[in-house]
């Protein structure tokens, strides 16, 4: 085994974790080959190794975002023009919250101190959808060449929806207040480490209590999926033999709620059980980008017309790249 492997399946992947759950519950009497025991086998190894990447995750991007609080994200925003400020914009959204409810009242706040409205979007469009977190989580389930794939083109899809709506000028779609409100200029305090190791605690605590629900439910589903459903349904509904399999899977995922956190587990059940790449990582990116309260947020922001453009740039980038896997999967996996 060469190193990168060892790093991925017995680092992030816990191979190891899960092996040692099994023989636990081998020794207690239960059959872990067998339904229930394989969803008890699940359930408690997903929740465990999730819980600890989560935990890491949010302390080393909770450091990161304390050098960069939104009056110093809009100044740097502020020196960047073109297309140039639309690529700082979503690269500055991977290191920002981890949902996209959580990124609209940045995004408001962007938009209010007078930053291009296509820039705004292009950090609202990225931030939920390629964090730092579903990089390393990604590369746990489906390795390194999948997951850094996947942020490069959540990160095109940010660039290329931000600098459509920019040329569209839909600045008039915007709802009045939100200009009216004005930005707010606060000097960012030099904080010290100790202080910065307080804010991260304080980001690991509020974040993981906010999370860990959507968690229990999507390892729950999951594990469902990984123990209870025919391989031959999820692969006749999910697999190469139904073209409309990301199309399915990018609407099935527009209503739901939750982070990349609650989607991991889910997609890791789908993928042992025959669904396709693309598929599965469509189903992920409108979950996190698309759900359906970050929408009713939005609303209060945008008028309608600015609204639909939005989730057509969105759903549209969300099929093409679910496509493209699945056409490209053989290579990747």
């Amino acid at each position: 085994m060469g190193v990168w492997d060892f790093i991925q399946d017995q680092v992030l992947g816990m191979r190891w974790l899960s092996e040692l759950i099994g023989r636990s519950l081998s020794l207690s009497g239960l059959d872990i080959n067998g339904r229930m025991g394989g969803s008890i086998q699940f359930f408690i190894y997903d929740i465990l190794k999730i819980t600890v990447l989560l935990c890491f995750l949010i302390f080393a991007i909770s450091y990161i975002q304390s050098y960069f609080p939104p009056e110093r994200s809009k100044r740097i925003l502020g020196r960047f023009h073109g297309i140039g400020a639309n690529i700082i914009s979503a690269l500055l959204g991977t290191v920002t919250p981890f949902c996209s409810c959580s990124s609209i009242p940045l995004f408001i706040g962007f938009t209010s101190s007078g930053l291009p409205l296509g820039v705004t979007f292009s950090f609202l469009i990225s931030s939920p959808m390629v964090d730092l977190g579903s990089l390393v989580l990604l590369m746990s389930i489906f390795g390194a060449k999948v997951a850094i794939i996947y942020v490069i083109v959540g990160l095109v899809i940010a660039v290329i929806g931000g600098t459509i709506i920019e040329k569209l000028h839909m600045e008039k779609y915007v709802e009045s207040f939100i200009f009216s409100a004005g930005g707010v200029d606060i000097e960012s305090p030099n904080l010290t480490r100790r202080e910065r190791v307080i804010y991260v605690k304080e980001q690991v605590t509020g974040t993981f209590k906010k999370v860990f629900p959507y968690i229990l439910v999507g390892v729950g589903i999951g594990a469902i999926i990984h123990n209870w459903i025919p391989g031959n349904w999820i692969q006749m509904v999910l697999g190469s033999n139904n073209p409309l399999g990301v199309v399915l899977a990018t609407f099935v995922g527009v209503p739901m709620y939750a982070d990349i956190f609650g989607t991991i587990p889910v997609a890791e059940a789908l993928l042992a059980k025959g669904a396709q790449l693309g598929t599965i990582l469509s189903f992920m990116m409108a979950v996190t980008t698309l759900s359906l309260p970050s929408i009713i947020m939005l609303r209060k922001a945008v008028k309608p017309k600015l609204l639909t453009l939005f989730i057509a740039i969105c759903t549209i980038g969300i099929i093409i790249v679910g496509y493209l896997f699945n056409v490209f999967q053989i290579f990747l996996i």
